[in-house]
């Protein structure tokens, strides 16, 4: 028996790529860095800036700690996720 043709939509689903979390990591690092430059711009120019001891206020000092912790993390997510797009993109131009 000859075999019968593919559903439509399979071929569709079969070149779509997997949800790999990529831009899911995109998102969130993204999201997380702004709010640490967010952070930092308030801490600057609204909440009393910051000086080699620290920052002048109690809300700068929650400010500081936010944009200190805000910045690494959300720039090695945000680096994680433009690396696994940039290796997605290679591997769909090799199909």
């Amino acid at each position: 028996m000859p075999a019968s043709p593919p559903k439509r939509g399979t071929i569709e689903k079969n070149l779509a790529q997997p949800d790999d979390g990529t831009r899911q990591l995109l998102q969130w690092g993204a999201s997380i860095l702004g709010s640490g430059i967010v952070a930092g711009i308030l801490l600057v120019t609204v909440l009393g800036g910051f000086s080699p001891t620290g920052a002048s206020t109690n809300t700068g000092w929650f400010a500081l700690i936010v944009t200190l912790m805000c910045l690494p993390f959300g720039g090695l997510l945000l680096g994680l996720g433009v690396a696994k797009w940039f290796r997605n993109r290679r591997l769909a131009r090799l199909r």
